[in-house]
């Protein structure tokens, strides 16, 4: 069985973005939504220069009643750029892990490669049929080599779900008004930088072949604060 890792130099490093689109994201929350990726962005190219031993590509999928690939294909972050998002239908986040898990797979994705960093942002539970497809992303192995990190918009969210997708409840975030969305985005796009620095390119380039957990410094995650919740 192949087993993904391997060289250091020049790695790819995949950054995917999952937004939920459903109607309940419409106004306030896909609008600090879009804000918040694209203010990203800029953080994201920096960290790349600072880096050449990785080569960060970014995706975006988005779901609402079905789910699709916004970026075509990996992009460069150089060349990439945030249009904004609408919001609107149902919730199917077992559609999104299908059209991950196609992405993930070895072809297409490469053996010579840093862990992938996948940010998933959502405001409610799945409409669709969603274990089947979570469970083959988490025995891919780069399914299981992907740092998995959610962004809770909300109150209303069964948090369980997105810890079934996280396996860590530490990496599931909880945001209550756009400026909270707004750090805990700019946190999860630093953590490309944190994968792809020298230790952890080691780290995941061990001779044993082992599926080991990336280790991420959660100490600088940001806190949410109750008392200005508006969403």
């Amino acid at each position: 069985m192949k087993r993904p890792g391997r060289e250091l130099a020049n790695r790819p490093l995949h950054f995917i973005w999952m937004v939920d689109c459903s109607g309940s994201m419409s106004g306030d929350k896909i609008s600090a939504a879009n804000y918040a990726i694209k203010d990203a962005i800029p953080g994201m190219r920096q960290a790349a220069e600072e880096n050449p031993n990785a080569q960060l590509l970014v995706r975006a999928l988005r779901f609402d009643n079905g789910a699709s690939w916004i970026t075509p294909a990996p992009t460069p972050v150089e060349d990439f750029d945030w249009d904004p998002l609408d919001a609107a239908g149902l919730t199917a986040m077992g559609a999104a892990y299908g059209l991950l898990c196609d992405q993930l797979e070895m072809p297409p994705m490469p053996e010579r490669a840093l862990p992938p960093v996948i940010v998933m942002l959502s405001d409610g539970n799945p409409t669709d049929e969603y274990k089947a497809n979570l469970d083959r992303l988490l025995k891919l192995s780069w399914g299981k080599k992907a740092v998995r990190i959610a962004i809770a918009i909300g109150n209303d969210v069964d948090r369980a779900i997105l810890e079934e997708f996280t396996c860590n409840p530490e990496l599931v975030l909880k945001a209550e008004n756009a400026a909270q969305l707004s750090s805990m985005i700019k946190w999860a796009s630093t953590v490309a930088k944190q994968v792809s620095s020298p230790v952890s390119m080691a780290v995941t380039a061990g001779t044993d072949g082992a599926e080991g957990d990336m280790p991420i410094d959660i100490s600088g995650i940001p806190s949410g604060d109750a008392s200005v919740s508006v969403w």
